[in-house]
């Protein structure tokens, strides 16, 4: 490499990308909750009464919350790349998504769909160990790769997070190099041309016009995130890009609201915008994933802006704590939440009410399960993807 692609990857780990992943993994709590309220979602406990107003209000973190988390894991494969190799890289990942992938699927993903049948029919009995066995029931289907298995009630649930970033993960480790190498010659011209930031739009804009929006999987096409993914590996810690970042963020910004904007009027009053043909839903879905990209870069740009170091320099506080938590927190946040609404929906009290009691009450348990069943044991550490460590001291008896 030449001096000037070496001079791209600054050391160091970028604090703010660790915090907003934590944010995004807490926010899925409040989005997942605020679903049993929806009136267009397929969601596994609903309440009797719903609310246009979550869709609305949904939007705006569907359009660029989970494209986030996958842009930071393609920085993250970047770092891993260069530490490991991409043989190093892939092993490395198979253990660390692949385990609680498999883990999360056989013991927490079973549970929702449960309640869902229990929710549906008021009259099914069926013993959850049995329910359990029919789940776990499956058959190959390779046409919804990366989703490889079926099954009459199997799904992996908000798994599917961690099922198309191993996939993303393993097809990326023979192209790295490559992609490296090709990312390398395009940042210099960032520098000069800002503008050249929004290219990335015109594929995803394609990619989920022509592909459509996948509704189980927050609105986007699978593939969408690929892109985001790609581009994250590409350009996201080269210092040319984030130099063209922030220079860009407020003018990105404003046009990524223009464009969200400009695609409200067909999730409202179009007629099926994730799948349909008509010019209509075309544009619309166009738009959204336009719009998606330059929220991305406007959220990177204006988190990448100078702030003075912490005195603990960063290692401190609650938000490096979640940091280190994103993925388990990920991985049981879900069935909490669907366990949850199940025994709060049929309370005589208003919508407000209920959600906010699953989301506290949510919250504290998903945070209570992480710190004193994943956090202090190796083995649970192992099964949610943490690396090893030591068993945290005991907390100072009281006085």
């Amino acid at each position: 490499m030449g001096a000037d692609t070496e001079r791209a990857a600054r050391p160091g780990r970028r604090r703010e990308l660790d915090a907003l992943r934590a944010l995004v993994v807490l926010g899925l709590v409040f989005f997942h909750a605020a679903l049993v309220f929806s009136p267009d979602d397929d969601f596994y406990v609903k309440n009797a009464s719903t609310t246009n107003a979550v869709t609305v209000l949904a939007g705006f973190g569907v359009v660029w919350a989970m494209p986030m988390l996958f842009l930071v894991a393609g920085l993250g494969a970047r770092y891993s790349i260069a530490r490991r190799g991409p043989g190093g890289f892939a092993r490395e990942r198979l253990l660390r998504l692949g385990v609680p992938l498999v883990f999360g699927t056989v013991v927490l993903c079973p549970l929702p769909q449960w309640l869902r049948l229990r929710a549906a029919d008021p009259g099914y009995d069926e013993p959850y160990v049995r329910f359990w066995g029919r789940f776990l029931s499956v058959r190959p289907d390779l046409a919804d790769f990366p989703f490889v298995l079926e099954g009459d009630h199997f799904e992996t649930g908000h798994l599917w997070f961690v099922v198309l970033l191993l996939a993303f993960c393993l097809l990326l480790a023979p192209a790295a190099a490559r992609l490296a190498a090709a990312a390398g010659r395009v940042a210099p011209a960032l520098r000069r041309r800002p503008a050249l930031l929004l290219l990335p739009a015109l594929p995803l804009a394609a990619v989920n016009a022509l592909l459509g929006m996948e509704e189980d999987y927050a609105g986007w096409n699978r593939w969408a995130y690929l892109l985001f993914f790609v581009c994250g590996f590409a350009l996201a810690d080269d210092e040319r890009a984030r130099e063209a970042m922030r220079r860009a963020a407020v003018p990105v910004g404003a046009l990524g609201v223009a464009l969200f904007a400009g695609c409200a009027p067909g999730f409202v009053a179009g007629d099926d915008p994730f799948t349909a043909w008509t010019s209509f839903a075309l544009v619309t879905r166009a738009l959204f994933g336009a719009a998606g990209w330059c929220w991305v870069v406007a959220i990177l740009g204006l988190l990448d802006r100078p702030r003075r170091p912490r005195a603990d320099g960063g290692r401190g506080g609650v938000l490096p704590y979640l940091a280190v938590a994103a993925l388990p927190l990920y991985v049981l946040h879900q069935p909490v939440v669907v366990v949850l609404a199940y025994g709060v929906v049929g309370w005589s009290a208003p919508m407000a009410v209920k959600y906010g009691v699953i989301v506290a009450a949510s919250l504290a348990v998903v945070l209570a399960l992480y710190e004193y069943g994943v956090r202090r044991w190796a083995v649970t550490r192992f099964l949610s993807g943490m690396r090893p460590g030591p068993r945290p001291p005991p907390p100072p008896p009281a006085s």
